[in-house]
């Protein structure tokens, strides 16, 4: 394809070259000759006089080395996504079909074009969508139900009554409707008290690998549409995550905690029970969470404080043995004088 191609495929516009041939797409660290890579972040503006690539996605007003062809796209990562598609190795594509050491119990519902594999558990009564993947592995419990386009890859178990959306995509090892982690101490014995909820994860919803989410102890765990959830997040009972939020690997998040819509919750934090973040709010990586965040606001630091604050905070901490040394001297002068 020629840049030219290319722009018009992506509904970009070229500046330079139109002509020029393009073979691949690769990063713009990893680009070679004629590859296409792209740039959104202007921090990682200075690396396109260094890359080999030979055109560039950014967004409009971005300057451009005049050797360098530009596709002009307001949005270059979702442009670029479409092109990997292009460029990219063909899909694996399964026809449907049950594998015959698929175990698939009584009045199973299953749609068109679903694709069962090997060693699929599928117990009475659950419910698989049109045109979804189920992979090697999978166990799917009493009365779950797996909306249709669902990818479900090797090792997760989906356990009874949970409900998963159309479009969902589950990586492997991941665990759905595990019991919620409630006891009740009595004269120093811990008494299991009985988790007869659900967990519900609506349309669009991507869950990374080893990911636990466990059904509420009444009611339900409720991860809503669009939500993106990294790899091993820890998500407890009766927790509520709003649409198109975004929970990054090694998040944990105690029960009963609601979280709004647009939500980022960063690397490493950990956020309290009874809780609720506001939505848009941004946790930063490593913060801990122990009160209610208002929406729009970024927190982080440990206990998580507004991050400006947070930020001060974090030098002040920094300062105290140079304080501590300060005060030491000072109070060697007073005691001789």
């Amino acid at each position: 394809m020629t840049a030219q191609e290319i722009a018009e495929f992506i509904n970009g516009t070229v500046d330079g070259d139109g002509k020029a041939e393009i073979s691949g797409a690769s990063g713009i660290k990893e680009a070679k000759a004629g590859d296409i890579t792209f740039v959104a972040n202007p921090k990682y503006q200075a690396l396109i006089k260094e890359t080999e690539a030979a055109a560039i996605i950014v967004p409009p007003g971005m300057e451009m080395p005049e050797n360098k062809i530009a596709i002009r796209h307001e949005t270059p990562s979702l442009a670029f996504a479409r092109i990997m598609q292009r460029f990219g190795p063909e899909p694996v594509v399964y026809q449907p079909g049950i594998h015959p050491t698929a175990v698939v119990g009584k009045q199973v519902r299953i749609g068109k074009n679903v694709s069962i594999q090997a060693y699929v558990v599928i117990e009475d009564e659950a419910v698989i969508g049109d045109d979804s993947v189920i992979y090697p592995g999978v166990f799917v419990g009493y009365k779950a139900k797996i909306g249709a386009r669902a990818i479900i890859y090797p090792r997760v178990i989906i356990r009874e009554r949970v409900s998963i959306g159309d479009g969902c995509i589950i990586h492997s090892g991941t665990v759905i409707g595990s019991d919620g982690f409630g006891y009740a101490t009595i004269k120093g014995v811990h008494h299991k008290i009985p988790q007869i909820g659900t967990v519900i994860i609506e349309d669009d919803v991507e869950i990374g690998a080893n990911v636990t989410i466990d059904r509420a102890r009444f009611d339900k765990t409720w991860i809503k549409k669009g939500t993106k959830i990294d790899n091993l997040v820890q998500i407890a009972h009766n927790v509520i995550i709003g649409e198109n939020s975004i929970v990054v690997a090694q998040t944990g998040i105690a029960g009963s905690t609601v979280i709004g819509k647009n939500v980022i919750m960063a690397g490493q934090s950990g956020l309290a029970g009874h809780i609720e973040v506001g939505d848009n709010a941004i946790i930063a990586g490593r913060a801990g969470v122990t009160k209610n965040v208002p929406a729009g606001q970024m927190v982080s630091g440990f206990p998580a404080a507004p991050h400006t604050r947070a930020k001060r905070l974090q030098v002040l901490t920094n300062r105290l043995p140079e304080l501590y040394k300060r005060m030491s001297l000072l109070e060697k002068k007073l005691d001789q004088e």
